[in-house]
């Protein structure tokens, strides 16, 4: 009968034991570092994440406090929600960002990384395929709202104008 108290232990360990055993992505604290382990660069998506969810199926939802516009080597605009299927070396079937292309504004589609070794990444913009370095996504851009990047914008113009 001295043998009855070790049991409530076991079942505690066998579930702290399957806890750790699990992989470190289900258990990632930030989208960026969830990125990185799926073979994405951080910087596909801006410092001012709010919070994310990943489903079971690999439906990302990514949400912001507010639509906003970053800059590497194009323009990017964020929807307050972006949503995408996240695999190993992709985001697929991208819903809420877009890309400037010659000052029209394209939805991006997927975001494929096929060769790590390459060091490329390709953006699906629906009418033509981008490849990018990925260096320019080695971190997370600054995501500027609306008002903030209109009043860039008429800087830049101005100092285009007065170029002439």
């Amino acid at each position: 009968m001295a043998s009855s108290k070790p049991f409530p232990l076991l079942p505690l360990s066998l579930l702290l034991l399957s806890l750790s055993l699990l992989p470190s992505l289900t258990l990632s604290s930030n989208i960026h570092d969830l990125l990185q382990s799926r073979g994405l660069p951080p910087g596909l998506l801006p410092k001012q994440i709010k919070s994310y969810t990943l489903s079971e199926s690999g439906l990302l939802e990514v949400y912001l406090d507010e639509p906003c516009f970053a800059k590497i080597e194009n323009r990017l605009h964020f929807e307050t929600v972006i949503r995408a299927n996240l695999s190993y070396g992709g985001l697929t079937g991208v819903a809420g960002l877009s890309q400037e292309e010659l000052f029209l504004w394209l939805p991006v589609k997927d975001i494929i990384v096929d060769d790590p070794n390459s060091g490329l990444i390709l953006f699906d913009i629906g009418l033509a395929r981008k490849q990018f370095s990925v260096s320019l996504f080695e971190d997370p851009p600054d995501c500027k709202p609306q008002g903030v990047f209109l009043k860039n914008m008429r800087k830049t113009m101005r100092g285009f104008g007065a170029q002439r």
